[in-house]
């Protein structure tokens, strides 16, 4: 009979007392964002914006054809926003001639994440005081861009513009960046001005 009690309490101490297991989530770095100071970006391009303090302009190596083509790098949270140029009465690429055409190109570009994206949403941007108008795609979910636009004043500018984050898209660790950084091209895209 003792045997019995000794054996049952033994058993209770060992159900009662085993702790349980949890595993913890994996965690995260603490990311830290600038002050935002804007200032415009320098006279020699066709076109003028306001820029972080904090963005480093780079040429864009890869198009030296493409002089007004640009890169808004901000390393600190590894992106960039490329910019790409067009004087649309000076085309010298028979491929594109028309406005039409560069909008569709801007249009698909953005829908290429679709696959990866759960939504896109395009809203409509007019000033007419600087004669700028275009579409702004706000592409929701784990893609490479998750803002792109283009900007016309449909006649002669011709500029395009995409948010790129250089880490594998993961929008839960990313969310903070885009949203950070979302400000920053809200800005760019509000302060266009053509020369």
């Amino acid at each position: 009979m003792k045997y019995k009690l000794f054996l049952l309490v033994l058993v209770i101490l060992a159900v009662g007392c085993k702790e349980k297991f949890t595993p913890k989530p994996r965690g995260f770095f603490r990311i830290s964002f600038p002050e935002k100071k804007y200032q415009p970006i320098n006279n020699q391009f066709p076109y003028q914006f306001d820029i972080p303090e904090y963005v480093q302009i780079v040429p864009d190596y890869q198009n030296p054809n493409h002089p007004w083509w640009i890169n808004l790098e901000i390393p600190e949270n590894k992106a960039e926003v490329h910019i790409s140029y067009y004087n649309l009465q000076n085309n010298t690429n028979p491929a594109r001639e028309s406005l039409a055409e560069f909008m569709e190109e801007s249009r698909e570009l953005a829908y290429k994440h679709s696959i990866k994206a759960n939504a896109i949403e395009e809203r409509i941007f007019v000033n007419p005081e600087e004669k700028v108008f275009g579409t702004v795609y706000r592409i929701e979910g784990n893609a490479a861009s998750p803002i792109q636009f283009f900007l016309t004043d449909s006649t002669r500018h011709f500029l395009r513009g995409a948010l790129y984050i250089r880490a594998t898209p993961d929008i839960d660790s990313l969310k903070p960046v885009i949203e950070f950084l979302e400000r920053d091209v809200v800005q760019i895209i509000e302060t266009t001005k053509w020369k």
